[in-house]
């Protein structure tokens, strides 16, 4: 009786389906950092933040979104453009959790949470 043994994936198959998956992720790093760039010119980094406000006496929860420049300079940009931004950030990453700070770099397409730390020296 022939039985079949599982047998280990061939190395080349591997390798060229992390090849694809890495181009895959370049190509949606490069289209983010142009659609980034047209909705607000300069932008190199987007931090979003949520934020609790009172309205009516109903809490809410509103998204604080800064689109900031290659110096870490906040760029200037309206409303439409802070919202624009929010929502391609949220279609481009579905999985992540937008109830935490977040900040996406265009250079590197990494989507971050963006916890507060302390300098080293304060640790002490």
């Amino acid at each position: 009786m022939n039985t079949t043994k599982p047998t280990a994936r061939p190395r080349a198959a591997a390798a060229v389906e992390g090849a694809r998956a890495a181009r895959k992720r370049l190509v949606l790093t490069g289209v983010l950092a142009r659609q980034l760039d047209e909705i607000a010119p300069g932008t190199t980094r987007v931090r979003i933040v949520p934020v609790r406000t009172d309205r009516d006496g109903e809490q809410r929860v509103a998204m604080w979104v800064a689109l900031d420049d290659a110096l870490g300079l906040p760029l200037k940009a309206d409303r439409l453009a802070h919202r624009a931004a929010l929502g391609l950030l949220r279609r481009a990453f579905p999985a992540a959790d937008w109830t935490r700070p977040h900040a996406y770099d265009t250079a590197t397409g990494d989507l971050a949470l963006d916890v507060p730390t302390l300098p080293e020296e304060l640790n002490q």
